[in-house]
C-alpha cells in the first residue's frame, strides 16, 4: 500500500531507526543546515526539528538522504525493482491474439488505477487562512551565509498551461521577500517559465495563478523533480511510483488542484509584468548562484493541516540529499533512455558532477561513430541537454565504478582524435558558461577504436589472470595465512 502522507512515511522511518527527533531549539537560519549537512555527509538519519526558533511548526530535513531511505520511500528493496516495473510497461506490445489481450488486462488495469483522482476535501485544507497569515509563521530556512534570505527549497509549484489547460508540477526555489511574497525561480527552459511566457503573450498586464504544495508522501513530493515527457502529468507518474493514485483537491481561491495529503499549501498568483531581484542562493553546484530578475509570487491564501509539518531540503557542496533524488531518477528512467536508444547499457552521474556536469554512458558499439551518435542523443533528451561532459565507454566498462571508468577511459583516448566540442543550452546555474543559458559541451569517445574510425594500430587485450591459476590460488589461500586480506 502507498504511504498515506508524509507523516505515514516518517512513522516508517522511525520504526526502521532512520529518523531522529531533535527537541532542542535550533535556528532555521543556518543552524538547521549545518546539522543537516553533517548528517547527510555522514550517512545519518532523517531529522525532525521539534522547536525551530521563531516557529511553532516542526521542520523536517534529510528525508531521503541515503539510498536505503530512498528505497523505503518507494517501498522497494532497490531502485532496480522500480526500473523493472517501468520496463514491464514499456515492453507492452500490441496484442496479436485473444490470449495476448487477456494477458495485458492486469497491466492495463494497474495503469488505469494510477491516474490522479479529484476528491472533495483533503487534510491540507483543515485550516484556511486568507487574512492574518505570514510566511514567517513557517520555519523556512536560510541555508548558507550569503543567501539573499530564506528560501522554500522543496515546493511542488503547480501551474496550468494558458493555451491547453494542461497542468505542470515543478520544483523551483522560492525566496521569501516578506510575509506574503516570494520569488519564483523559473529558469528559461522549465515548463513553469513556458506557462509564464505563454500567459504574457496573451496579456502582459495579467496574472498567472499558482499553487504551491509543501510536504506529501515521498513519491508525490518527487513529482516536481521527475523528468517526465512534456505530455505526461507528473502526478500520474507519481501514482505509478507509489502504486496508487494521487488524490487532488481543488484549491480555495485559484483554479488549480493540489495533493490532498499535503501539509501546507500556498495559493496565489504571479503578475506578468513584475520582476524582482532574487538571490544569491547557495546552490547544488556547491557555489552561490548570483542575483537575477525573476517573477514574484503573491500569496493570497494559506491552507494547512491543524498541526502541519514543514518539509525542506538542503542543497550545497556534494554530497547532499539531492544526489539521492538524482540517482533515483537516473535508475528509474534508464529504461526510458534505453527504449529510445537501445545501444545504451548503463548510465552514471557521479555526485561530484552535480547532475549536469558529467554523464558516463556505456554502449554496445555497432558501427563507426556510434559513440558520437550517443553523445548527440544525450544532448537531445529533455533535461539531459544541459550535460556539460558526456563520456562514452564500451559495454564491458562498469560505469558505476569510477576507478574503472577513469582508468579505462584515459587509456582509450587520443585527446585530439576523440574529444569533440559543441555549442548549446546550458543550465542557468552554470556560472562558468560564456553567457547565461548558453555555452560549450564536451563529448569524449572512450570506446575501443576501430580501423573504420581511422585507427591503424592493434588494440591490446586487457590483462587478466587465467581462471585455472585463480582457482589454484583460491585453494591455497587459507594455508598462506592471508585470510584477513581480500581475495
Amino acid at each position: 500500500m502507498a504511504y498515506r502522507d508524509l507523516r505515514d512515511f516518517l512513522n516508517t522511518l522511525e520504526k526502521e531507526g532512520e529518523l531522529r527527533r531533535i527537541s532542542e531549539e535550533v535556528d532555521p537560519v543556518l543552524e538547521i543546515t549545518e546539522i543537516t549537512d553533517r548528517c547527510v555527509k555522514g550517512g545519518g538519519p532523517a531529522l525532525w526539528f521539534d522547536r525551530p526558533k521563531g516557529s511553532r511548526i516542526p521542520a523536517i530535513t534529510n528525508l531521503v538522504g541515503t539510498e536505503r531511505r530512498m528505497n523505503l520511500s518507494f517501498e522497494a528493496n532497490s531502485l532496480d525493482e522500480i526500473a523493472a516495473r517501468v520496463t514491464s510497461f514499456l515492453d507492452m506490445q500490441s496484442p496479436q491474439s485473444i490470449l495476448d489481450k487477456v494477458k495485458m488486462l492486469p497491466k492495463l488495469a494497474e495503469l488505469g488505477a494510477m491516474f490522479p483522482k479529484t476528491v472533495r476535501r483533503g487534510e491540507c485544507q483543515e485550516v484556511v487562512r486568507t487574512e492574518g497569515f505570514s510566511l514567517f509563521d513557517f520555519p523556512i530556512l536560510q541555508c548558507w551565509p550569503q543567501d539573499g534570505g530564506r528560501f522554500i527549497t522543496w515546493p511542488m509549484v503547480i501551474t496550468s498551461n494558458p493555451e491547453t489547460g494542461k497542468r505542470n508540477v515543478g520544483c523551483y526555489r522560492m525566496q521569501v521577500f516578506d510575509e506574503r511574497t516570494t520569488g519564483m525561480h523559473w529558469q528559461t527552459q522549465k515548463h513553469g517559465a513556458e506557462h509564464y511566457r505563454s500567459a504574457r503573450s496573451r496579456n502582459k498586464q495579467g496574472k498567472l495563478e499558482v499553487a504551491v504544495a509543501i510536504g506529501s508522501d515521498p513519491a508525490t513530493c518527487m513529482a516536481g523533480i521527475l523528468p517526465v515527457p512534456p505530455d505526461m502529468d507528473e502526478f500520474l507518474f507519481s501514482g505509478f511510483l507509489r502504486r496508487g493514485p494521487v488524490e487532488l483537491v481543488p484549491c480555495k481561491t485559484v483554479e488549480l488542484e493540489v495533493p490532498a495529503n499535503s501539509e501546507i499549501v500556498l495559493e496565489g498568483y504571479v503578475n506578468l509584468d513584475e520582476l524582482r531581484t532574487e538571490g544569491p542562493f547557495g546552490d547544488h553546484t556547491g557555489f552561490y548562484s548570483l542575483e537575477g530578475l525573476y517573477p514574484v509570487f503573491h500569496v493570497t491564501c494559506v491552507t494547512h493541516r491543524k498541526d502541519p509539518l514543514y518539509l525542506s531540503t538542503i542543497v550545497g557542496p556534494p554530497l547532499q540529499e539531492d544526489y539521492f533524488m538524482g540517482h533515483a531518477i537516473e535508475r528509474i528512467f534508464l529504461p526510458v533512455m534505453k527504449m529510445q536508444h537501445p545501444e545504451i547499457v548503463d548510465v552514471a552521474m557521479p555526485a561530484e558532477g552535480i547532475f549536469q556536469n558529467l554523464m558516463i554512458v556505456s554502449i554496445r558499439k555497432s558501427y563507426p561513430g556510434h559513440a558520437r551518435k550517443t553523445m548527440n542523443a544525450i544532448w537531445s533528451l529533455g533535461q539531459a541537454m544541459f550535460t556539460k561532459v558526456v563520456v562514452v565507454v564500451d559495454h564491458d566498462v562498469n560505469v558505476q565504478d569510477m576507478r574503472e571508468v577513469v582508468w579505462k577511459a584515459l587509456c582509450a583516448i587520443d585527446p585530439e582524435r576523440d574529444i569533440q566540442f559543441v555549442l548549446g543550452p546550458l543550465d542557468t546555474l552554470d556560472h562558468a558558461a560564456r553567457r547565461q543559458d548558453l555555452g560549450s559541451k564536451m563529448g569524449i569517445d572512450a570506446t575501443r577504436k576501430w580501423p573504420e574510425e581511422g585507427y591503424t594500430g592493434r588494440w591490446p587485450d586487457e590483462i587478466r589472470m587465467d581462471a585455472a591459476t585463480k582457482q589454484r590460488v583460491d585453494a591455497m589461500w587459507s594455508r598462506l595465512g592471508l585470510d584477513s586480506f581480500k581475495r
